[in-house]
């Protein structure tokens, strides 16, 4: 019998059998958490590494005392072990009985630790037309005063639970008898089963951690006994049985309640899964079991179970054969619980191996849940980008989706693709590369009645709301297929939703929230803004408004933004729930200088960027806004530096004289250059730019206001006119039909610093007497000014800003001008990802997560 056989999981053994690389092993054998570990598993053990030159504690006395106080027992009575194995060996050298009552089939171990104490053993058999459950009648019938009792609950290798009351009272009714419950895979199982609580004198609980946290390799267990017993198996056991490491994932473990609970939830469903594929196929007979796997009878007595398990491993498959479990014979194997897709296919290579044909199992949809808000700007997005984040911190695979996203806010994926700005921070969040699947359709509104739509990253054309309307169908068709085949590379999926779900003149040609949610299977937490007053009456509004089967995606309500204390809601939240049917999942405070890009202008529109200036040396800057305002994250850098305010500018009465001027993105140049000639600012930005006082910066679409005229002879944004520019710099350009998408990597040639973003422009731009102040790595200049004015000049490069040494030497020049000294250092530094870990703790602490991983069915 070959080591695959005997104990499960030994990989390097199957693959020197197999001749198959370990990675490419899927083993059904080891019976442990098919999640694998906990994500604090591993920067714990890497914490703990220093204390691997110390000796550990030699009877793991803090772990102990956290094992007393979990189980509410006095730590006199907890021992723990090198697993749960050196425990068992120890108990039949410590009690009086002489021979030993085991059921078959049970562990292998039972029988081998009375062998090595000495112990006859007499077998209770459990019988297969009993479906393998105890008959505690005829164990009771069976016991005298010299036997040991030993049992698994659930019991290995049938997975079968006893009845917890009949068996304690067994128990109860033989005092003269000592019983040890193996309770190695409760927690994997039905902890409410356990004999764990209110244990009679005379029972011993054995209790396994590698199995329910996934840690075999750390060995670590404990037994819950009388005190003279465990003070017996102490004399026995060596000083520093369990290591450092184990002791403190220990500790750590009995911390974490929702690992284990979310571990159930996901075997009970793979569980019930695997049975009835097994099931389907003729020549297997599977037993129910109430553990992490699964008990199966081969019907064909012409083949063995290891002929079964030779075959799958030249598949790269391991099953357990069970020939060597006491009670059975070579018609059974065990099988345990895995991840959907290897549980397909174990199925597959079993049908194969008995000549089936292969049958086509329906692939369940990625678990999913949506965030859809009473109406716009409510946080979908943050929250969305936050429990994406929340996620990845606690090791789940998950990618986040928008289907179709209205915004002038976009960015450029490494491919070259163009997707909402947003998507992109929320896959950062995930920390994947953003991917245009997460955002298959992007609206730039061009007009009051028109947008550009962009459609898996490439612009697809320019279409009003009615036409875009008739072709709904065609472009849902390409947003499921995005969807579907970013769904199947992930575990988990957080989808937006746009605006409000209740929007009913709109509803019919919905393809981001509820038709989408139901596409996806999503979960949907209905979110409502609390600062902006009615979020009561949204909610349950929004509720009235749906249709039932819309209604029934919704699993509850956020607030959002909330300030002051929650005790002034009062019994709001109740009444809400009584009119809707709907919990609440919690309620998100407010949270200050958040950090991170906004999804779209309302916020900037909203006056995000109009407090009061600081006292001191702050330099004054002016955004100008205008109505089709496109990436004015661009500035978002500028906003976090200590010695700068800035400020929107809507009228030329609110211009003033600045230390600088951004002229930002515009999604329609033509439209937004005429707005400036008439409003006044024109001729002001001109007037500063001749004081020589004030910089003039103009970005992408305000690179292209700068010049001295814009053609645009394809009709882009036009009938076709050409238009004057400002005249600031001597440029002309000519707006094209093929779109310029990419990213890029720059250099700032008067300060010598690198520069990395995005271009995403529909013009091409040509002029004499003009300087190159940044050229692309591959040469191509992409900013420029006016010889001997560098104080005036512009650029194509979105996120010039963000990088942090050009972003401080441009306000040091500033400075300079101003006659202040230079700062030099860099102050500020522009990164995202503490921002994303600080929302991420924020909405954790304000969510109920336990619920939200219930609805997701983790």
């Amino acid at each position: 019998m070959n080591l695959v056989q005997k104990h499960g999981g030994n990989l390097r053994h199957a693959s020197q059998i197999s001749g198959l690389p370990v990675e490419e092993l899927l083993d059904f054998s080891a019976s442990i958490n098919p999640l694998g570990f906990p994500e604090w598993l591993r920067p714990l053990i890497s914490s703990q590494i220093s204390t691997l030159v110390h000796y550990p504690d030699p009877e793991a006395e803090g772990l102990v005392r956290a094992l007393a106080d979990q189980h509410q027992v006095d730590p006199a009575q907890v021992i723990v072990g090198n697993g749960a194995s050196e425990l068992l060996f120890l108990l039949p050298q410590v009690l009086p009985q002489q021979r030993l009552l085991v059921p078959v089939p049970s562990y292998g171990d039972y029988v081998s630790l009375a062998a090595a104490a000495g112990l006859p053993v007499d077998s209770l058999p459990l019988r297969q037309e009993d479906d393998f459950q105890l008959n505690l009648d005829q164990l009771a019938a069976s016991l005298t005063e010299d036997h040991l009792v030993i049992l698994g609950h659930p019991n290995n290798p049938t997975g079968k639970l006893c009845d917890p009351r009949l068996l304690r009272q067994v128990i109860l009714d033989h005092p003269e008898n000592y019983f040890i419950i193996d309770e190695s895979f409760i927690d994997l199982s039905d902890p409410q089963q356990s004999l764990r609580q209110q244990r009679p004198a005379n029972l011993i609980i054995i209790q396994s951690m590698t199995k329910g946290w996934g840690i075999p390799g750390l060995r670590l267990g404990y037994a819950l006994a009388d005190k003279n017993i465990v003070t017996a198996m102490q004399q026995l056991r060596p000083d520093w049985s369990v290591n450092s490491l184990a002791q403190a994932v220990g500790i750590r473990a009995l911390q974490d309640h929702d690992f284990l609970l979310q571990s159930r939830n996901y075997i009970k469903r793979q569980r019930h899964k695997l049975f009835e594929q097994l099931k389907a196929i003729p020549l297997l007979f599977p037993l129910s079991s109430d553990a992490n796997f699964l008990l199966v009878k081969l019907v064909d007595t012409k083949v063995t179970s290891q002929q079964i398990a030779d075959k799958l491993l030249k598949k790269g498959i391991i099953i357990r054969v069970c020939d060597n479990f006491p009670g059975l014979d070579s018609c059974y194997f065990r099988v345990a619980v895995r991840p959907p897709v290897e549980q397909q296919r174990l199925v597959e290579g079993l049908r194969q191996c008995f000549d089936l044909p292969t049958v086509q199992l329906k692939k369940d949809k990625t678990p999913a849940i949506m965030f859809q808000g009473t109406g716009s700007n409510a946080g979908k997005s943050i929250l969305t980008a936050a429990l994406c984040r929340i996620l990845h911190q606690d090791g789940v695979s998950v990618a986040p989706f928008k289907a179709q996203n209205m915004s002038l806010n976009s960015g450029i994926t490494c491919q070259g693709g163009e997707m909402g700005r947003a998507q992109l921070l929320q896959a950062q969040a995930c920390r994947l590369d953003a991917d245009v699947r997460m955002n298959p359709v992007l609206l730039k509104p061009s007009s009051s009645v028109a947008s550009q739509v962009i459609v898996c990253g490439k612009v697809l054309e320019t279409m009003d709301f009615g036409v875009y309307a008739e072709r709904r169908g065609e472009i849902f068709t390409r947003v499921q297929q995005c969807y579907d085949s970013l769904a199947a590379e992930h575990q988990v999926m957080v989808l937006e939703g746009a605006g409000s779900p209740a929007e009913i003149n709109l509803k019919s040609r919905d393809i981001v929230n509820m038709n989408m949610a139901r596409h996806a299977a999503a979960k949907v937490l209905l979110v409502g803004d609390i600062d902006r007053g009615g979020v009561f009456a949204s909610f349950v509004g929004t509720l009235e408004l749906l249709d039932e089967w819309e209604r029934s995606q919704v699993s509850g309500f956020v607030i959002n933004r909330f300030r002051g204390d929650k005790t002034l809601l009062g019994d709001a939240l109740e009444q809400t729930t009584l009119r809707t049917g709907k919990p609440f999942f919690g309620i998100v405070p407010y949270l200050q200088n958040l950090g991170l890009p906004e999804e779209d202008s309302v916020d900037f529109k909203d006056g995000v960027l109009d407090g009061k200036k600081p006292e001191g040396e702050t330099l004054d800057i002016a955004l100008i806004d205008l109505p089709h305002i496109s990436n004015f994250t661009d500035v978002d850098a500028l906003r976090i530096e200590a010695d700068v305010h800035l400020r929107r500018v809507c009228h030329v009465a609110e211009l003033g004289q600045p230390d600088a001027v951004i002229l930002p993105g515009t999604k329609n140049v033509i439209s937004d250059l005429d707005y400036l000639i008439t409003s006044g600012l024109a001729a002001a930005i001109r007037q500063l730019a001749e004081t020589g006082v004030t910089e003039i910066v103009g970005i992408c679409g305000g690179y292209q206001f700068m010049g001295d005229e814009i053609a645009d002879p394809h009709g882009i944004e036009s009938s076709g006119k050409t238009c004057p520019g400002l005249g600031l710099l001597p440029l002309s350009t000519t707006l094209q039909p093929n779109k310029t998408m990419t990213r890029c990597r720059a250099t700032h040639l008067p300060s010598g610093e690198t520069v990395v973003g995005y271009e995403i422009h529909h013009g091409t731009s040509r002029g004499e007497n003009l300087k190159t102040l940044i050229s692309r790595e591959d040469g191509e200049e992409i900013g420029s000014c006016r010889a001997g004015y560098e104080h005036i000049w512009g650029t194509y490069l979105h996120g010039i800003f963000d990088a942090d040494q050009f972003r401080r030497w441009f306000l040091d020049r500033l400075r300079q001008r101003k006659g202040w000294h230079p700062v030099g250092e860099v102050q500020t530094f522009y990164d995202l990802e503490p921002s994303l870990d600080r929302l991420a703790d924020h909405v954790r602490a304000a969510l109920d997560m336990d619920r939200v991983y219930q609805v997701l069915g983790l």
